[in-house]
């Protein structure tokens, strides 16, 4: 049990959120007797990384809640799925297909991939899917099913009694010719299938009916039994209304749309949801990822490389700062959350709060050992040339005694991933340098010094004896130069491993072999 003057100290941000959200909507969740989070989803195109990080950072405020409150909690996974295909994506087979069938609702679109009844289905069992290898506790609700089971219907009846006043906050914030043809209500075509957006001719509020003017036909629509949906600002409005939902976060580029449906919900008699809205994620040109394009690393990318946590870690960290998701970010994550791990260990209980490990791992930082960073592993993978994981814990095991695999689950873990990311990302992109005469002088003199060290020595006294060996050879004024030109040598790369603690691991003798097998 977390203390009191604790848990009201923290400012971990899904502790900050849990306490916003308790206060924001008091009354109206012990009524209820229950919070109900929600997160959205668009399967115009595939699941990507942005979709877990909002499932990820919700299941953190459910753990947050249940430290701070007795009420239970569930979280809505919505795939807006009746939503019309509005363009065909880039990372899809069969494109001309769904060329085909844009504008109709996803649900309708067959599936490019042709394993399910529907593009919308496909992409729906992809997000079941990658939620559930997560182990996160969701239910799922899916746009059509609502809508065409009636669900929606006494909420839909609401939209059509509150008609003029939804018009006048939706059209001052569109344009003159977008006005003209703006409706709320969007009908099914009954005979091309496609989602319609025509002006309104005619409402007929007790029999909820809508006539709607099709290019100058008159096409008669019941509100209901999903024969129509709703725009999307006041779609968003009306979910909140009919799932009462107490909390919902968005990328901030939804900001004005929160701001829009937010409104909407007031109109028609209900308290909008407790909300926060995060940066966006970024490819690394800067660009916003996207599910059509298929840009940035993708979940499937980041688990062939590095665990579950470490990517729930790095969601969890600065949520209102954009991020950049590329192959390259993430050994400083996966270090990240290997450092969080270690920390937590001799933590009191304030600063455990604001562990991220302590979020990701749902309260309970695993107790595990860690042996080396990410970052000293790939170093490992590439001076020992060892390309299977037998091979890699043998060469670990010979310079780290009494550890066992079965110990060290995380590690394990680790050696896999070290060497299918070496392989993949950075075998290819290696630079070695070849020294001029003056640089090779200064590291034939770093092989002296290693000759006066033995494998006892501590990687303090090493990287004191590999610091004066700089600034005697030239590197006095400017010491990230002398390891800057060491990484380059030996590792390829501008930027490595703390050198003394890698030759305590790896071997006075065979670093000494390394660099005079570099410097050659």
């Amino acid at each position: 049990m977390i203390k009191k003057e604790n848990l009201e100290k923290t400012s971990a941000w899904p502790f900050v959120e849990a306490k916003k959200l308790l206060r924001e909507r008091k009354s109206i969740i012990e009524k209820k007797g229950k919070i109900t989070l929600q997160t959205g989803y668009g399967p115009s195109g595939l699941p990507h990384i942005g979709t877990f990080g909002e499932v990820a950072r919700t299941s953190m405020m459910v753990n947050a809640l249940k430290h701070l409150t007795d009420l239970p909690t569930e979280i809505l996974t919505f795939s807006d799925d009746m939503d019309g295909l509005r363009k065909v994506p880039e990372n899809v087979p069969n494109k001309e297909l769904l060329e085909e069938n844009l504008h109709k609702p996803l649900t309708q679109v067959p599936d490019p991939f042709k394993k399910f009844k529907s593009f919308g289905e496909h992409n729906n069992e992809m997000l079941k899917d990658f939620l559930n290898n997560f182990k996160f506790i969701y239910n799922f609700k899916s746009s059509t099913k609502l809508y065409k089971s009636g669900f929606f219907n006494p909420s839909l009846e609401v939209i059509l009694k509150n008609y003029e006043g939804i018009m006048k906050i939706i059209l001052p914030t569109l344009g003159k010719e977008r006005q003209k043809t703006y409706s709320p209500f969007l009908p099914i075509c009954p005979e091309t299938g496609r989602v319609l957006e025509i002006p309104v001719k005619e409402i007929n509020e007790k029999k909820s009916i809508i006539i709607f003017d099709n290019k100058g036909k008159d096409l008669e629509s019941s509100i209901l039994d999903g024969n129509c949906k709703l725009q999307w600002k006041v779609d968003w409005a009306m979910r909140w209304y009919a799932l009462d939902i107490d909390f919902e976060m968005y990328g901030k580029d939804l900001i004005e749309s929160a701001i829009l449906s937010s409104k909407i919900i007031k109109l028609i008699g209900k308290t909008n949801p407790s909300g926060f809205a995060y940066e966006l994620f970024l490819d690394e040109k800067g660009e916003k990822i996207s599910k059509s394009k298929g840009n940035g690393i993708t979940i499937d990318q980041w688990l062939q490389y590095a665990s579950p946590e470490s990517l729930s870690l790095y969601m969890y960290q600065n949520p209102r700062r954009a991020k950049k998701l590329y192959n390259e970010i993430v050994p400083k994550a996966v270090d990240e959350y290997l450092d969080s791990i270690e920390k937590a260990k001799n933590q009191e209980e304030l600063q455990l709060l604001m562990n991220p490990a302590w979020h990701v791992h749902n309260s309970n930082v695993p107790q595990e050992n860690i042996i080396m960073s990410f970052s000293m592993l790939l170093n490992l993978v590439e001076t020992s040339n060892a390309d299977n994981k037998e091979l890699l814990w043998k060469f670990v095991k010979k310079y780290k005694e009494n550890i066992s695999e079965k110990d060290h689950p995380i590690f394990d873990n680790l050696v896999d991933y070290a060497i299918k990311y070496f392989n993949d990302i950075i075998k290819a992109k290696k630079k070695y340098k070849t020294p001029n005469l003056e640089e090779k002088k200064a590291l034939e003199s770093l092989v002296k010094t290693l000759e006066t060290c033995n494998d006892k020595m501590t990687p303090e006294d090493i990287q004191t004896l590999i610091y004066s060996t700089g600034k005697e050879n030239g590197y006095a004024e400017n010491l990230r130069d002398w390891f800057k030109l060491i990484y380059q040598v030996v590792f390829g790369d501008e930027n490595g491993p703390r050198m003394g603690f890698f030759i305590s691991f790896f071997g006075v003798k065979e670093t000494k072999d390394l660099i005079i097998n570099k410097i050659k």
